[in-house]
């Protein structure tokens, strides 16, 4: 019976197999090898070795010291054991050093700067880089940069030749190209892995300017700042993240593409910090009911929710409403377009802004400011609102919301900021087409369809005014209390 089965096997596994057409011999057979691509490039990658002083009783995995009997035979044991872990006798007092591993690479081997990521080296004492041949060179930090969680370290190239890589065009890069990670998994160094471009323009909710490349190619804890390189021995990538349940590689894994991260690493080389311009905005997604309140053929673009006081465009050139559709010549699809875009634009440079406005399309000329010196502009200032209101307000109810004037009595009651004008929103009935969009009691409506409104009467007159044109959703323009802005639609049915 088994060599039965034996032979059925061997039958199917020699069978032939007929190969489509369009598919070349040498296809067929895989891809080429890439030894001589890795041999070239293990030189300029590098493990990233932190270390970090803790006290012995603040780590939070740390385990007690057991009391013992007094005379106990296992005493020596574990105050030796607890001595080498937490850096006293018995934990008491001392510290523990607590100490990661990562990886990096080399960009500039007559300076000696290394790229790495900004999780592998926060918060450490002590950096070490460990090259390919064992040399071990101790590392300052040059500068880091949160958002993208990139850092920039320098270690001493005398007496020692570096081999460096440079970066590619991400851009260039397509879905099913092949792709090569090299770095440091699980601290074994040098470790070469090989997959292809899985996907494009990843948003995984880890910071403002989310667009990273996916790959198959493996990569596991101790990957992280590691280089993806394409098929030139270029660096398309920063290896930063993973999805897996288990903490090994399932074959999602994301790289920091390198048109992002070059001019990252540029800045922080020559400056130690990032400086990234400034629009001053806050923007908003627009959605499919959105954009048909709005008179636009498709939801693209970015809705600018709220300007931001102090900021390069708080001279009414862009206003709240205006859908940007073109940034310096950039197509904007969506806000994550729009904020990596004005990130990477130089600081002062004077840009044409394309905008919808009330349908209308209009271009605007802003000069940029610098991010890392804005400031917080949510907060209200102290200017007189004018006209003084009396405290008993009449009230109106539509859409499920029931309305009241904003006046000295509503504003002390629900704790609205002084500029903050409008129509308040008194209560929202459960279940109904202003709840189901979380418009809460103490918002502001602003606008309606882009046209301001003060009173309860003038949010019934223009709602009735929409209906009488067809339209099926109102676009409501919302104050929080503090006056951030932001648009929802309600349904009119």
């Amino acid at each position: 019976m088994r060599k039965a089965c034996l032979a059925v096997t061997v039958a199917a596994m020699t069978a032939t197999v007929a190969i489509p057409s369009f598919v070349t011999p040498a296809a067929a057979q895989g891809p080429e090898s890439v030894a001589d691509l890795a041999e070239g490039l293990l030189g300029a990658v590098v493990n990233i070795s932190t270390s970090q002083n803790v006290k012995g009783s603040e780590g939070p995995n740390t385990v007690p010291m057991p009391k013992l009997p007094e005379g106990s035979p296992f005493q020596d044991f574990f105050d030796e054991f607890f001595k080498d872990r937490q850096g006293g006798r018995g934990g008491e007092g001392g510290s523990r050093k607590v100490q990661s591993l990562g990886s990096g690479f080399v960009v500039d081997a007559e300076q000696g700067f290394v790229v790495t990521n900004n999780h592998v080296i926060a918060d450490a004492d002590e950096i070490e880089v460990n090259f390919s041949d064992g040399s071990k060179l101790k590392a300052e930090l040059v500068g880091t940069d949160t958002r993208t969680d990139i850092a920039v370290l320098k270690v001493d190239p005398a007496g020692k030749k570096l081999t460096a890589v440079k970066f590619g065009n991400s851009d260039t890069i397509r879905v099913g190209d092949w792709v090569m990670a090299i770095g440091n998994p699980f601290g074994l160094g040098g470790t070469v892995t090989v997959g292809i471009v899985s996907a494009r323009n990843r948003d995984i909710n880890s910071g403002p300017y989310d667009d990273f490349i996916q790959t198959d190619a493996a990569i596991n804890r101790g990957n992280s700042g590691g280089p993806l390189f394409n098929m030139q021995g270029e660096v398309v990538g920063i290896n930063t993240a993973i999805i897996s349940p288990s903490g090994g590689s399932i074959g999602i894994g994301f790289s920091i593409p390198s048109a992002l991260a070059s001019g990252v690493v540029n800045q922080l080389r020559e400056f130690g910090e990032t400086r990234r311009g400034w629009l001053g905005v806050r923007i908003q997604s627009i959605s499919d009911e959105i954009a048909e309140s709005l008179g636009l053929d498709s939801a693209k673009g970015a809705l600018v929710a709220g300007i931001m006081k102090g900021g390069p465009v708080d001279n009414g050139s862009v206003q709240p409403g205006d859908v940007i559709i073109k940034f310096d010549g950039k197509d904007v699809d969506d806000t994550r377009d729009l904020t990596r875009i004005v990130a990477e634009s130089p600081v002062g440079k004077e840009v044409d802004v394309v905008l919808m406005r009330k349908g209308k399309e209009e271009t605007v000329k802003v000069k940029l400011g610098r991010l890392e010196d804005s400031t917080d502009t949510a907060e209200a200032d102290d200017q007189d609102t004018g006209e003084e209101q009396n405290d008993v307000a009449p009230t109106a109810s539509v859409l499920g919301m029931t309305l009241t004037e904003l006046n000295d009595a509503s504003r002390s009651e629900f704790g609205i900021a002084e500029d903050v004008s409008g129509v308040v929103v008194k209560e929202v009935a459960a279940d109904s087409a202003a709840a189901e969009r979380g418009i809460a009691a103490g918002e502001v409506i602003t606008e309606i369809a882009q046209e301001t409104v003060s009173s309860p009467k003038d949010v019934i007159d223009r709602i009735e005014a929409l209906k009488k044109q067809g339209r099926k959703n109102a676009l409501l323009m919302l104050a929080a209390k503090s006056g951030e802005l932001r648009f929802v639609t309600v349904r009119m049915d």
